[in-house]
């Protein structure tokens, strides 16, 4: 039987982050099938090899302060090392064998008290990775499927060394926009993405994208860098995303601050996304200005944390003179905020630039809320004619739809959202690894399947 390994190390070490990624991988590691033609093993990248993960989320016994604590050193360490693999393959000293061994000392002495303090939890019982994961040997065959954001150069070197022994690696690709629009990021960000991008295409047999527009995006994009005979060389497939908030609990109540803004007469449109350039939290707010001029009474409300580059968009939000009126801000919601949000909003409106796949829009689509977006090829994918979509170059576009919505009470889509559907995670799940098993047996020499959806 093939095994597939689903790496996961980033959700595994940092479990309160709740972006786009994380939630895909949490999911895709909760339902991974127990029954297929395939072992389905979730592992991390730890000292250099890989692990099997026992239990992805800490549970009640490690949520004490001491074990905190680790995570934390864990992550700070983690970062400690990588920022040493960026250095040494920057230094002149490192390109002589005594400098590189030199450099690794100093480095080393620099890191003992993140170690010390580490060893010290460890011996006291408060190690994730004993208490969570447990060491695993690969074998040839083995595919290893990188779902986490494996960005960290520290890990190029042990993914080498698996695919010499013969394991597949498969890289999951959730958008191409560091690569085709750098404007959006800030430069260390960019470089580390583009360092990554020029690895992996290099090192992964196939790739499985999130969206049909990325799996097409990505073959134009190899062809350009690597050339038609190679990039031919890579097989492509792509699956869909879910759509359920797993980080919902029973116990916890929505912001009542949240709720007072949905209590309003009138209609309430919700915008869900972290705040960063690629996103155009400030097309949303040009574009209710215009309503706003017109005489529309509808309000804006903006769920997501504080990103990069947005200083003065956030500042220009929260000194509007309709802010707390008909404009409002949640940073630090959770997933009972946007239940709550997305089963009171009228419309969802989403005006990114450009996405990999734009997972709020199945979020609030499958729970009966319709949705306005950019005129973008992937949100068409998902949302076809049941959303309504505005023109980017003109904030007056969505004005007028919000207008209209407004004044005739009927949404203005070409068809009811109710003769839309969309697969829940264990169907995700299913196209995932449905792909890369019929894309592995082909490599095997098997006659060739369909592995894209």
């Amino acid at each position: 039987m093939s095994r597939l390994l689903f790496e996961c190390s980033n959700v595994f070490r940092s479990p309160g982050v709740n972006s786009g990624i994380q939630r895909v991988v949490r999911n895709i590691i909760r339902n991974l099938p127990s029954q297929s033609d395939a072992e389905c093993v979730p592992v991390i990248f730890a000292n250099n090899r890989l692990y099997r993960v026992r239990q992805l989320l800490p549970g009640p016994e490690q949520k004490k302060l001491p074990a905190r604590v680790y995570r934390w050193l864990d992550r700070a360490n983690h970062a400690f090392w990588a920022l040493h693999s960026r250095y040494e393959s920057r230094l002149s000293i490192c390109r002589r064998h005594n400098g590189r061994r030199f450099f690794f000392i100093i480095w080393r002495l620099l890191g003992l008290p993140l170690s010390i303090s580490m060893r010290l939890l460890s011996l006291l019982g408060y190690n994730d990775l004993r208490q969570r994961a447990e060491p695993f040997d690969c074998i040839p065959g083995d595919q290893l499927i990188l779902l986490d954001s494996s960005w960290q150069e520290q890990h190029f070197v042990t993914v080498e060394r698996l695919k010499q022994q013969g394991v597949g690696i498969i890289a999951v690709l959730y958008d191409l926009i560091p690569v085709t629009r750098p404007e959006f990021f800030d430069q260390r960000l960019h470089a580390i993405y583009n360092t990554w991008f020029d690895w992996v295409i290099h090192q992964a047999d196939g790739f499985m994208s999130i969206s049909r527009s990325v799996r097409d995006e990505l073959k134009a994009v190899l062809q350009a860098r690597l050339g038609k005979a190679d990039a031919e060389r890579r097989w492509h497939g792509y699956f869909h995303l879910g759509s359920e908030l797993d980080l919902r609990t029973e116990e916890s109540t929505p912001n009542p601050d949240l709720v007072d803004v949905f209590n309003k007469p009138t209609q309430v449109y919700l915008a869900v996304s972290t705040i960063e350039p690629r996103k155009n939290h400030a097309y949303l707010i040009d574009a209710f200005e215009h309503a706003w001029a017109a005489g529309s009474q509808a309000s804006l409300c903006i769920i997501g944390r504080i990103g990069w580059k947005c200083a003065e968009l956030v500042a220009r939000i929260r000194n509007h003179p309709e802010y707390g009126q008909r404009l409002f801000m949640f940073n630090e919601a959770d997933d009972n905020d946007l239940e709550y949000a997305y089963a009171h909003a009228d419309s969802l409106v989403f005006s990114s630039h450009a996405e990999g796949f734009g997972l709020p829009l199945v979020e609030a689509m499958q729970r009966g809320l319709p949705a306005m977006g950019s005129d973008l090829p992937v949100f068409h994918e998902i949302g076809g004619d049941c959303m309504a979509y505005f023109d980017l170059r003109n904030p007056q576009s969505l004005a007028q739809l919000v207008q209209r919505f407004e004044a005739e009470g009927r949404f203005p889509a070409a068809i009811s959202l109710d003769e839309w559907q969309w697969i829940n995670w264990q169907a995700s799940t299913g196209q995932l690894v449905n792909g890369v098993l019929a894309a592995a047996s082909c490599s095997a020499g098997e006659p060739r399947r369909a592995h894209s959806t």
